[in-house]
């Protein structure tokens, strides 16, 4: 069965006095594009992430989202960049001798040199919390795909009941066909009639000619070939492969024959029904761009 390209999937976890969740959002796209936004030392795992989506997902845009939120004691993480401290310290210490200054270089300077002490929001790395993390996108993950697969099932059952309703015309339109011929045949007939009166010269050779002519509105073969894409349509909405191309190629197919019979066809009962295959024709190609 077909799967939707739209998901959602959310798990979340408690972490320490806070909370840690994943978000998975896809959405419509003619490729597979993944994009995740992680804490800093969380980075590392976004090409497990990748490898996981492209195993389950082939195609739509994938936002993968990871918040680690502090509890209310927790307003934020104090680093000390110790190199950076001990690089000042020597550098000090330099132009002390240098310059031969007085005074000492204790604590309270070195902590108000910059980037020496900094705090920040990011959680501090831990390989628990990145195992945390990678369960509850493995689980967001099955969320996202369950969804994917559910609304994919809806947009089957509505295209082939549309598809069903497209049959109905056809069959229709495929009952008056065999009318159409005689029907071109006899006004053809009777204008030339009116034109140059009962008196025709070659009365045969006319009757060859208006043949030709009605014979060139048969949609015997266009009635076929629309038959055949629309049992190729079905057909591939019961695949579980990514078809969303195919199914799209096939209702410009679908359409293409559509408006030949309009075309040819010449007439007024045959042109009703072709509108209202066309009206179908749109709703389908609106949900066929959600189909992987």
């Amino acid at each position: 069965m077909i799967r939707s390209m739209t998901g959602f999937g959310r798990r979340q976890a408690p972490w320490q006095d806070g909370s840690v969740t994943v978000e998975m959002r896809s959405v419509n796209h003619r490729f597979l594009e993944i994009a995740c936004r992680l804490p800093r030392p969380l980075s590392h795992l976004e090409d497990s992430f990748k490898k996981a989506i492209q195993q389950c997902c082939t195609r739509g845009r994938i936002d993968t989202t990871v918040t680690v939120q502090a509890g209310k004691g927790r307003a934020g993480s104090v680093n000390l960049d110790q190199p950076l401290a001990k690089q000042y310290h020597q550098a000090l210490r330099t132009l002390k001798k240098s310059l031969k200054l007085s005074g000492s270089i204790d604590l309270a300077l070195m902590a108000g040199l910059r980037d020496v002490l900094s705090v920040s929001d990011q959680p501090a790395e831990d390989p628990k919390l990145a195992k945390t993390v990678q369960q509850l996108t493995t689980q967001a993950l099955a969320d996202l795909d369950g969804m994917r697969t559910r609304e994919g099932k809806a947009l089957a059952e509505d295209m082939t009941a549309r598809i069903q309703t497209i049959r109905g015309h056809k069959d229709l339109v495929a009952a008056r066909t065999p009318l159409l011929a005689q029907e071109m045949f006899d006004r053809m007939k009777l204008r030339v009639e009116k034109l140059v009166g009962s008196d025709i010269p070659d009365l045969p050779r006319l009757y060859q000619e208006l043949a030709v002519f009605a014979d060139r509105g048969d949609i015997t073969e266009e009635i076929v070939r629309l038959d055949s894409h629309m049992i190729q349509f079905e057909q591939t909405l019961n695949r579980a492969d990514s078809v969303g191309k195919t199914l799209d190629f096939l209702l410009q197919e679908i359409g293409r024959e559509v408006n030949t019979i309009g075309s040819k066809a010449n007439d007024a009962v045959i042109a009703g029904h072709v509108v209202q295959m066309k009206a179908e024709l749109e709703r389908i190609r609106e949900q066929v761009q959600n189909v992987e």
